[in-house]
C-alpha cells in the first residue's frame, strides 16, 4: 500500500471543498471502505488522500419512510437497512439484496452509499500484474476478453470491457426506481440510480459523479409494486459470494393479470441492468410460466457472451422466470 494522507470531517460542504483542493482528483471519501482498503492493498487503486466522512453519520446515517417513499441516508449501514421493520414489510426486495450481498460482518461496516460504488471483481483489473485493462489503464485492450470470464458480464458489454458489475443493493434499487442524491461543489443534485453507473464505452470512468461529488441518500418512491417485490442470488456457494446472477422483480397485479413489472438484472451485465423489454411483454399479460419464459427471452435477446460464460445466458433466463413466479406468489 502506497503511502497516503487522511482527514476526518464532520461535514458534508466541508467534504466536498476539501476534496476538490490541492489533492483534485486524487482524493477519495471512505466510510466503511470494505472494498477500498482491499483494492489499496493490491496497488488497484492508490488515492492520494482519504477523507473520513463517518462523522456526517447524524445527518446522512438516517431512514425515514412516509407515503411517498422511502429515504435511506448513504451513511446507514448495510445490517442496519436489512434489519430495518419497514424495509422489510414495504421494499422486501431492499433487505434480500442487502442480507444476501456479504458476510454479517461487512454488512456491519459497509455504507449504503460506498456500495453502490463497489468495484468489479475482475481479476484483471484487481491484479496490477494484468497489464491489459481499460478499466485500470485506458487503452490498454481488455484480458478477459479471451481470458478467464466464467464471471463476467454478457448484457452492456463492449469490445473495451466485459467486467460484471459485482453489486446487489444497486439492482434493487434500479427495479424500484430509485434516485440518488448528492452534494458536490454546485451544490446538490437528484439523478436516477440508472444515470450513475455507465457503459462499457469507457470503462474507466464507471459513474457519472463529477469529482469531489459526494452521494448524502438514497429515494425510493412509494408503488403498489413494492411489497411483491424480492431478490434472487444464484451463486457458486450460499454463503458469502459473488452472484454469477440475480434479479430483482417487483410486479403489481390484477388478479394474475400484470399491471406493473419492474426488472433488473445483477451479476450478468457491466451495470446495474433495467429489462425494460422484458416488463413491457409482462405488462396487461397474464403471469404464468409461457408469459414469464417470454420475459425472459426477451431480457437477453442482446446478450453477447464470450467462450466461458455462454452458459450464463440460459441460467439467467431461469432464475427470472422462477423469481417472477415466485413474486406472482407473494401477497401484495
Amino acid at each position: 500500500m502506497r503511502p497516503f494522507g487522511y482527514t476526518r470531517v464532520d461535514d458534508a460542504p466541508g467534504a466536498v471543498r476539501l476534496s476538490t483542493g490541492p489533492v483534485q482528483g486524487n482524493a477519495q471519501f471512505i466510510a466503511g471502505g470494505t472494498t477500498q482498503l482491499d483494492l489499496m492493498k493490491l496497488g488497484t487503486i492508490a488515492p492520494a488522500a482519504l477523507i473520513d466522512i463517518n462523522a456526517l453519520d447524524a445527518q446522512h446515517g438516517r431512514i425515514d419512510a412516509d407515503a411517498q417513499g422511502l429515504h435511506l441516508g448513504a451513511l446507514v449501514r448495510m445490517a442496519q437497512a436489512a434489519a430495518d421493520p419497514r424495509v422489510q414489510h414495504d421494499y422486501p426486495v431492499l433487505a434480500q439484496s442487502l442480507t444476501l450481498a456479504a458476510s454479517p460482518q461487512l454488512r456491519n461496516m459497509a455504507s449504503l452509499g460506498g456500495n453502490v460504488l463497489q468495484r468489479t471483481r475482475c481479476e484483471y483489473f484487481r491484479d496490477p500484474v494484468w497489464p491489459s485493462c481499460n478499466k485500470r489503464v485506458p487503452g490498454s485492450g481488455c484480458a478477459a476478453l479471451d481470458g478467464v470470464n466464467r464471471k463476467h458480464a454478457v448484457l452492456g458489454v463492449s469490445d473495451r470491457c466485459i467486467a460484471a458489475y459485482p453489486g446487489d443493493f444497486a439492482v434493487a434499487l434500479t427495479a424500484l426506481g430509485a434516485t440518488v442524491e448528492t452534494l458536490g461543489s454546485q451544490g446538490p443534485r437528484t439523478l436516477p440510480i440508472e444515470a450513475l453507473h455507465t457503459d462499457a464505452e469507457r470503462p474507466d470512468i464507471e459513474t457519472s459523479l463529477e469529482p469531489g461529488e459526494l452521494i448524502t441518500g438514497f429515494v425510493v418512491p412509494a408503488g403498489a409494486w413494492t411489497r411483491r417485490s424480492l431478490y434472487l442470488k444464484i451463486r457458486d456457494r450460499q454463503s458469502y459470494a459473488f452472484a454469477l446472477a440475480s434479479t430483482a422483480v417487483a410486479l403489481d397485479l390484477d388478479g394474475d393479470r400484470v399491471r406493473t413489472a419492474r426488472i433488473a438484472l445483477g451479476g450478468l451485465a457491466y451495470r446495474p441492468w433495467r429489462a425494460t423489454e422484458a416488463e413491457a411483454i409482462l405488462t396487461g399479460q397474464p403471469l404464468t410460466e409461457t408469459s414469464a419464459m417470454a420475459a425472459a427471452q426477451a431480457a437477453f435477446a442482446t446478450a453477447r457472451p464470450r467462450r466461458e460464460n455462454a452458459a450464463k445466458v440460459e441460467l439467467g433466463r431461469r432464475m427470472l422466470v422462477r423469481a417472477l413466479l415466485q413474486a406472482g406468489s407473494m401477497a401484495a
